[in-house]
């Protein structure tokens, strides 16, 4: 070895191809922007889980310390002025109800646009379809309200069809810009063996169609679940209230029972979160289906 190479280290080498060493280094202005966007959402989150277990007293004295004596109080008061088994039922199934039915008609809806664009006719419907995004809910809120109730509708069955006809227009938008990355060639190969459009619909493109149906289900489902306007104006009985406007017990007139109203929202986040858990690995893997195709 000759006194060049004295003092160096020499790189490694696998089956004679050398190996360069691992030199990624970390990129500071990303990490500090994620850590303070982070700060958005522990800040919030933690002011409720402290507030929470405070009392009223306690939380005029001090905001943000931890409470001097964890205490569930608040967690009962909420249970009970909510009803909350009754507004989580109530809510469950409208949420669930929506999900689905979106999942099944806006997939097809989009599918059959999708196949169709290059007729005059349904490039029209798609564009028709689209100009429903840039229409306020406030400005047809009080036809809708009236048509529901003329129609009877005015309940949970109502509700569920007008989260799957109001996410229609930006679920189309979404569904279509996958559907374009589809080849038309499996399609075409499954007719000639004798498949109708339905079965290539449910055997081949729904399949295929996985990591948009995960977007498409987590974004209604936190709509259908956190939704508070649409509730209030289209459910007239007040049994049926799901658990945002069960929630607005704790605003009164003059004062607001912030610990109750926060233990209420914890235990209204919970499922969202248990479902998250146990949901992300089928949106992984429909994530990861679809980068491999």
């Amino acid at each position: 070895m000759s006194t060049a190479h004295v003092g160096r280290r020499l790189p490694a080498t696998h089956d004679g191809l050398k190996v360069r060493p691992d030199r990624r280094q970390i990129n500071w202005w990303a990490t500090g922007l994620i850590a303070v966007l982070s700060l958005t959402i522990l800040i919030p989150l933690y002011f409720a889980l402290v507030t929470a277990f405070k009392t009223s007293p306690e939380l005029a004295e001090s905001g943000f310390a931890l409470p001097q004596q964890f205490t569930l109080a608040n967690f009962r008061q909420a249970w009970d002025l909510t009803d909350f088994p009754s507004r989580l039922l109530t809510s469950s199934i409208i949420t669930v109800g929506a999900v689905v039915l979106t999942l099944l008609t806006n997939s097809m809806v989009a599918y059959a646009l999708s196949r169709n664009l290059h007729r005059k006719s349904f490039k029209a419907l798609y564009y028709y379809f689209l100009a429903a995004l840039f229409i306020p809910f406030p400005i047809i809120m009080l036809p809708v309200v009236k048509e529901t109730a003329a129609l009877g509708i005015d309940n949970e069955a109502g509700l569920i069809l007008i989260y799957v006809v109001y996410g229609l227009a930006f679920n189309i938008l979404m569904y279509t810009s996958f559907l374009k990355a589809v080849p038309e060639e499996l399609e075409e190969s499954a007719r000639i063996d004798g498949a109708s459009t339905w079965t290539v619909f449910w055997k081949i493109i729904f399949p295929l169609l996985a990591p948009m149906n995960a977007t498409v289900g987590i974004l209604t489902a936190l709509w259908a679940w956190n939704d508070f306007l649409l509730p209030l104006v289209i459910l007239s009985d007040p049994g049926t209230q799901t658990l945002p406007l069960a929630q607005y017990v704790f605003q009164g007139q003059f004062n607001t029972n912030y610990p109750a109203a926060f233990a209420s929202y914890l235990m209204a986040i919970a499922p969202m979160v248990l479902v998250y858990v146990f949901a992300q690995k089928w949106v992984i893997s429909g994530v990861m289906r679809g980068s491999q195709r």
